[in-house]
């Protein structure tokens, strides 16, 4: 299989804190993998490191063999890598059709053209309703984002994400804070996403995380403590003491 991402001997130090501690991971072509462990175990710092948020200590990122390890943020996300937020980060002043229709515009050439509107580009247009309409949010394109529910945020997160037509996706905590009927609608939307995609997710609610990984990394204390199967990583009983707690 290709190698989409390949970290190697990944450090992030603030100060004396070392918050990831030589963590190295190959994520394959079309994979689904769940990163899992503890509060403060190094997960969100090293998706920030991956996606650009952070510059890591030392260690190095690749995509498609290219090493980003200091490629600025944007040009990560040019280059096919897109990401949603442990907390959801939209504009809640604009509507939902103008979030996403920034997300579209911004990541090409048509952003510099200053006397044009969104309205006049009908491609825009087209591909900011498809994108809502595939989360389920088209009836809803002109209401403000401040009107939804967090359900509906992360809803739009999801498409403001896949809007920039990544081909890998980090997703940081998903169904974090959902009720019922809005994690089973995100658990969905994300299990239907075409393996084109690549995707990382970390997760805290298990039955999501095991549900939907091909792959799983246990880390601990900034480092990696397990990686193998949902089935493997489940019944490793070093990962039963430290995340699932005694059995």
């Amino acid at each position: 299989m290709t190698i989409i991402v390949a970290i190697d001997n990944l450090v992030k130090n603030f100060g004396g804190l070392r918050a990831v501690d030589g963590v190295s991971m190959n994520i394959e072509a079309g994979e689904r993998r769940a990163l899992i462990g503890p509060n403060g175990a190094g997960k969100t710092t090293l998706f920030h490191c991956v996606t650009g948020t952070y510059q890591a200590s030392s260690g190095s990122v690749k995509l498609f063999e290219e090493d980003i390890t200091y490629t600025a943020e944007h040009q990560r996300t040019k280059l096919g890598m897109g990401r949603t937020f442990q907390i959801t980060n939209v504009f809640a002043e604009l509507t939902l059709f103008e979030n996403i229709a920034l997300a579209i515009v911004g990541t090409d050439s048509r952003k510099w053209i200053w006397n044009r509107t969104v309205e006049s580009m009908p491609a825009v247009r087209e591909q900011a309703v498809a994108g809502l309409e595939a989360v389920g949010l088209r009836e809803r394109a002109n209401e403000l984002v401040r009107l939804l529910s967090y359900g509906e945020r992360r809803q739009l997160e999801l498409a403001l994400a896949l809007n920039t037509q990544p081909k890998v996706l980090f997703l940081d905590e998903p169904c974090a804070g959902l009720s019922t009927s809005e994690h089973h609608r995100i658990f969905k939307m994300i299990q239907s996403l075409p393996r084109e995609i690549t995707l990382v997710m970390i997760e805290h609610d298990m039955d999501v995380a095991l549900g939907l990984a091909d792959r799983v990394t246990v880390m601990n204390r900034g480092r990696v403590m397990v990686e193998g199967t949902p089935a493997e990583v489940q019944s490793n009983p070093e990962v039963r003491d430290v995340y699932f707690g005694h059995v």
